[in-house]
């Protein structure tokens, strides 16, 4: 008798190929996404939280600063009608959305085509719908625009919170930073105007020094305008060495300070920022409700000396019958927390 043979085993398959696991990169690692993991937080949780306990600000988010002074002066309330002219990362805009509800608005204005959507994205998600979010992509200098397509005779008050925000400071595809090399664009806008390299190139030495004076009180403006202007340059750390290249013999610490009031000047002059800040105080006493409030957060003299002497000029005229007596600065607690704050300047006016 015989039996059947026994069957054959199934084959064993092909172990999987063996994938190394990613080397750290070191301590100081090249790439940006190495440098500053908290850009993909969701991955990085602990990163976020050590990045911020140590009183910086994480790469690619912006902490608001003088939250508690903005609204002391500004004194929200429910049911009232707002502007956030410089919506950001929306750290200001979340504080006043809660103290308008119920039944209030806040009209919040961005030109930034990249961070707008997110930032509402995220607004939206923490349950601001859009009878209370009004987001529009545009540049403060059409506030009465926008408030007339809205059918908003005026508001209730104003916040402008000036300069450029930490996402497009953390991100050198955008052309501001100096933590990693990057096309010279700096726009706000990168959809409209030309970049800060196609604005070098055009302009003269005097022009520049100009500039770089008007801008960002830079001493050396006359020294640095002839090496700069009318050239092309790789990116930004080759516009940054050309300006340590002509400061030999400076010390290190006046060099970088210098690097970084020649990069304010030249985004600046790239996004006309000045124009675009004397324009909304123009316009600004038109926009308001009788009693209502405009505060004012700025990072450099030329802003501030902007915003002073507008509010100065209105209240002499009586278009304010209030404005504040002196400058508000950051405690010196948030100046240690939140470093960025250190610069802050915050005026406000009540009109009449």
């Amino acid at each position: 008798m015989t039996t059947d043979p026994t069957p054959p085993l199934p084959p064993i398959p092909d172990p999987a190929p063996h994938r190394r696991r990613p080397r750290y990169a070191g301590r100081n690692p090249r790439r940006f996404e190495d440098k500053y993991k908290e850009h993909a937080a969701a991955r990085h949780p602990g990163t976020v939280a050590k990045v911020l306990a140590s009183g910086k600000t994480p790469a690619g988010m912006h902490r608001p600063i003088m939250v508690a002074e903005v609204l002391s002066v500004l004194s929200p309330g429910p049911g009232m009608t707002g502007v956030d002219c410089t919506l950001g990362y929306g750290g200001h805009a979340r504080e006043l959305l809660a103290r308008v509800a119920p039944g209030g608005r806040l009209v919040a204005l961005d030109a930034d085509p990249l961070e707008l959507p997110r930032t509402e994205a995220r607004l939206r998600d923490a349950g601001f719908g859009p009878e209370a979010l009004l987001a529009r992509r545009t540049n403060f200098a059409a506030l009465p625009a926008v408030l007339a397509g809205l059918e908003i005779p005026g508001v209730d008050f104003l916040l402008a919170d000036l300069g450029v925000s930490s996402m497009q400071l953390d991100d050198p595809a955008r052309g501001f930073t100096l933590k990693g090399d990057g096309p010279l664009d700096m726009r706000m806008n990168p959809d409209r105007g030309s970049s800060a390299q196609r604005w070098i190139e055009g302009v003269s030495p005097a022009a520049l020094a100009v500039v770089l004076r008007d801008n960002a009180d830079e001493p050396r403006a006359d020294k640095l305008a002839p090496v700069l202007a009318g050239r092309s340059w790789a990116g930004t750390a080759a516009f940054a060495g050309a300006v340590r290249a002509a400061l030999r013999g400076v010390g290190p610490v006046e060099v970088e300070l210098t690097v970084r009031r020649v990069f304010q000047a030249v985004r600046i002059a790239v996004n006309d920022e000045f124009a675009v800040l004397d324009t909304l105080l123009r316009h600004l006493p038109g926009c308001l409700n009788p009693g209502g409030r405009a505060a004012f957060l700025t990072f450099h003299s030329g802003e501030d000396r902007r915003v002073k002497r507008a509010f100065e000029s209105g209240l002499a005229v009586g278009a304010y019958a209030e404005i504040s007596p002196e400058v508000i600065r950051p405690s010196p607690e948030e100046r240690r927390d939140n470093p960025r704050s250190a610069p802050a300047k915050l005026r406000w006016a009540r009109k009449s």
